[in-house]
């Protein structure tokens, strides 16, 4: 146990590590709450569309040797995230496949850039690490901090400000309009600030992990929780918990962060699934 609190007093000792741990929670919170709306709206794997999105940006970017690849990355993302909002109320296109065209479109276009332009001895590390998020997260800046602190704000700002409204426009679209809701605007800003959360969350997962965040903390809450203030509250502290047990492991074992944060989280869904079992029984 000394050896334990040794190695991570050792290597909390590194800004790059602290970085990792206030960017792992502003994430993991932001993650969360974005992801019980989602969810419930039967649209979590925008994450995924997304994710794959911002990975062919990343590409992009790259190769033409931005300093902040987040200045493409994030506008792209955003009008993607607008794009698949509308393609989902497209009777002829829904979000199903609109996600599916998205995300193969865009992994298929991030890699051939990568492979054919860029001048990297490592394609395949530096590949992996943007899908799994092995390294990226030891590899923050301040500047990524900060951005990172802003958007969560921003999410739980807007949660606590616009919380009945979106209670609404979550389960029932109709019944909000009816009540003087302006859906359209506020399905717009979700998958505006789930894009920007997305972009945010590939350093600490990768963008193949991205799902896991959107989707997990979620789906554990209602297996024990029944109301939506409930679920939102606590699939955040599982979000947090998860995140920096996760972190820690990673720390002392050196095994890759993202998978291991997605791994606690399914340990956490599946105990908390035998729990509502047994409440229920």
């Amino acid at each position: 146990m000394a050896d334990f609190i040794n190695t991570l007093a050792y290597n909390f000792s590194f800004p790059i590590v602290r970085y990792a741990l206030i960017v792992a929670v502003c994430v993991s919170v932001a993650s969360s709450l974005l992801g019980v709306t989602l969810v419930l709206k039967r649209f979590s794997f925008i994450g995924d569309g997304l994710s794959h999105t911002a990975f062919g940006s990343i590409a992009i970017a790259t190769i033409l040797k931005l300093a902040n690849v987040n200045y493409l990355v994030m506008p792209l993302t955003v009008v993607c995230a607008i794009f698949l909002l509308k393609m989902n109320k497209n009777s002829k296109s829904k979000g199903d496949s609109s996600l599916a065209m998205i995300s193969v479109t865009s992994m298929a276009l991030g890699y051939f850039l990568l492979s054919v332009f860029s001048k990297s001895a490592n394609i395949s590390g530096d590949v992996c690490s943007t899908l799994f998020g092995s390294t990226a997260i030891l590899t923050l800046k301040i500047s990524d901090v900060i951005l990172s602190v802003a958007i969560s704000v921003v999410v739980v700002a807007m949660y606590f400000l616009y919380y009945h409204k979106i209670f609404a426009v979550t389960f029932d679209e109709d019944f909000a309009q009816s009540c003087g809701v302006n859906v359209e605007f506020y399905n717009i800003m979700i998958a505006v600030i789930t894009a920007l959360v997305i972009v945010m969350a590939m350093n600490f997962v990768g963008s193949l992990l991205i799902t896991a965040l959107v989707v997990f903390p979620a789906l554990t809450a209602m297996q024990v929780m029944t109301s939506f203030k409930r679920v939102i509250a606590f699939a955040a502290i599982l979000a947090v918990i998860g995140s920096v047990i996760g972190i820690l492991i990673s720390i002392v074992f050196s095994t890759p962060t993202g998978a291991t944060v997605v791994m606690i989280y399914a340990v956490f869904y599946l105990v908390f699934m035998c729990i509502g079992k047994v409440k229920k029984s």
